[in-house]
């Protein structure tokens, strides 16, 4: 009986539910773990690895097995998706799951620009909302503004936070977001310009996840990404009214 429960709790893993869509693309091309690491540019335990759902996966490793396979990586995440819903899974109909909205706080042009670019060419399916500094954030979190968030949509699935923006500073912003029960569980990523930027401290005492340093770049993405598991790109957060 334990065994069998252990069995039905992975497969209701997303990690474990990604690692079988892998394993039946290649199967279907008829090729070998070996065969798909030397395609995907990675190593066959990693492949091995993947495919029974213990290995923890970045963006850059479901990049280059979209290629491996030749399938894009909306495929495979669209296909773990399906399998979760008891809908078909790789080689079957697809429908398009509810991918989480991911809010950028920036106040800075550029750095939008760049990081939009990193997105795109990480293959981001979720849709960006982009606020351009710390009270438009908080306006389309918990209503009040021009940017509200419609009463019922789903919270940011993630948040990549600049610190050093007018009317509300970045640390205000992650107090108000961590105090509160609705919003703490939201997954924040500091955008910041150094290592040793002063306030990462207190930002890690807040509970920010990680931190990229700017200008946003793919493997930054990347590195953090994946610590935060594939969850974060696919199930949106409640929307928390």
């Amino acid at each position: 009986m334990t065994k069998k429960r252990g069995i039905a709790r992975r497969k209701d893993d997303l990690q474990y539910r990604f690692g079988a869509v892998v394993r039946d693309c290649r199967r279907r091309l008829g090729i070998s773990q070996d065969e798909l690491g030397w395609r995907a540019g990675l190593h066959r335990t990693y492949i091995t690895d993947i495919e029974r759902g213990v290995r923890n996966i970045s963006l850059r490793s479901v990049s280059s097995l979209s290629k491996g396979l030749d399938v894009s990586m909306w495929s495979l995440f669209a296909s773990a998706a399906g399998l979760a819903e008891g809908k078909p899974g790789a080689g079957g109909r697809e429908s398009r799951p509810a991918f989480g909205e991911i809010l950028m706080v920036e106040d800075n042009p550029v750095d939008v620009e760049l990081t939009l670019r990193a997105f795109k060419r990480a293959r981001f399916v979720n849709p960006v909302r982009v606020a351009r500094d710390g009270a438009e954030a908080l306006d389309y979190i918990y209503g009040g503004g021009r940017l509200s968030r419609k009463r019922g949509k789903p919270l940011p699935q993630l948040i990549l936070l600049d610190l050093y923006m007018p009317k509300v500073s970045g640390i205000e912003f992650l107090r108000k977001l961590k105090s509160n029960e609705r919003t703490r569980s939201v997954p924040v990523i500091v955008l910041t310009s150094s290592r040793h930027d002063k306030n990462i401290l207190e930002c890690s005492r807040l509970g920010v996840q990680n931190y990229i340093i700017k200008p946003v770049a793919f493997d930054a993405l990347s590195r953090v990404t994946a610590q935060l598991s594939l969850g974060w790109a696919l199930w949106p957060q409640p929307s928390g009214d």
